[in-house]
């Protein structure tokens, strides 16, 4: 029986050097999928949680190993996820798109960085099934435009490479179509039923982003400034509150504003993932925390 033929995917990381961070990351993990399959989700599992990312600073995280191991192994710790629906702060669209169901190209939203991440494939699974389900759930006086070809962007397609680096499970990204909490916790209430049927919900920004106030301290020496450690602070106790009122006034309410977010959608996917929960103001689980280039990179699952 003659070998199969190596996916796009397969062919775009056997080119990654074998010494680089996430060439050692696709080995461990291969290595451990033998081991110890990872086991798909069944009605038996419950509703998956939802999850807010932080999906770190464009190709980044697949250099730096206190991205890699966190990532896969929140995936791993839960059951494999039918698709995945993923909204991110990199496509900011009204009215409510839809990505491909199955794209030719991701998007390579970054520049300046090491020409081989250009090369990166993640050509997962038709997912037309998922796009039907979701624009089902729309309601009736919601257009959602979908797009034949929009891929992935670096928001959604950088982190699950890291989590699901099989390239195996359906995935469809939806725009952000506003910075209004209170609609996308609406938002999110609709995506919710997707949960039972073993589809992960994920709001994929960062829970600091301050771009135009970074220095060359932040960069070379991960030098956390006072804005975004506030901010962090404030947002771990008021999700640990189930604050959701006090989350949606982080305008005002945040100390660190309007540094921490002189844009807002880096944070705003958080509501998407609070309104997908079974109860928005339960407090959430805490899975990845500590600081990245001085931005916060606390991510969280909610049940």
């Amino acid at each position: 029986m003659s070998a199969p033929v190596p996916t796009t995917t397969a062919v775009a990381d056997a080119r990654i050097p074998a010494a680089h961070p996430f060439a050692v990351h696709l080995r461990r993990a291969e290595s451990l999928e033998a081991e110890q399959p990872h086991r798909l989700w069944t009605p038996a599992d419950g509703p998956l949680p939802s999850l807010y990312l932080s999906h770190g600073g464009g190709p980044l995280p697949f250099e730096d190993d206190q991205w890699l191991s966190p990532l896969h192994t929140w995936a791993r710790d839960l059951p494999k996820p039918k698709a995945i629906v993923v909204v991110s702060a990199h496509w900011e669209s009204a009215p409510l798109s839809v990505s491909a169901a199955r794209p030719d190209e991701l998007v390579y939203d970054f520049g300046g960085f090491y020409p081989l991440y250009y090369t990166f494939r993640y050509d997962t699974p038709d997912a037309g099934d998922l796009a039907r389900q979701v624009t089902g759930l729309m309601p009736d006086t919601e257009h959602v435009h979908e797009h034949t070809r929009r891929g992935l962007d670096h928001g959604a397609w950088v982190p699950l490479k890291i989590m699901y680096p099989g390239a195996d499970v359906p995935v469809l990204q939806l725009s952000l179509p506003t910075d209004d909490p209170d609609a996308l916790l609406s938002l999110g209430e609709r995506l919710r039923p997707l949960r039972e049927q073993g589809v992960l919900v994920v709001g994929s920004g960062h829970m600091t982003h301050g771009l135009p106030f970074l220095t060359r301290e932040m960069f070379t020496e991960n030098t956390v400034p006072g804005w975004s450690a506030d901010f962090d602070t404030w947002a771990a106790d008021a999700l640990a509150r189930g604050a959701v009122d006090e989350l949606a006034r982080f305008r005002t309410a945040a100390p660190g504003m309007p540094y921490a977010h002189p844009t807002v959608e880096h944070f705003t996917p958080l509501f998407v993932t609070l309104g997908a929960s079974t109860d928005p103001t339960a407090p959430v689980v805490t899975t990845v925390d500590g600081y990245s280039v001085g931005f916060s990179r606390r991510s969280f699952q909610a049940a």
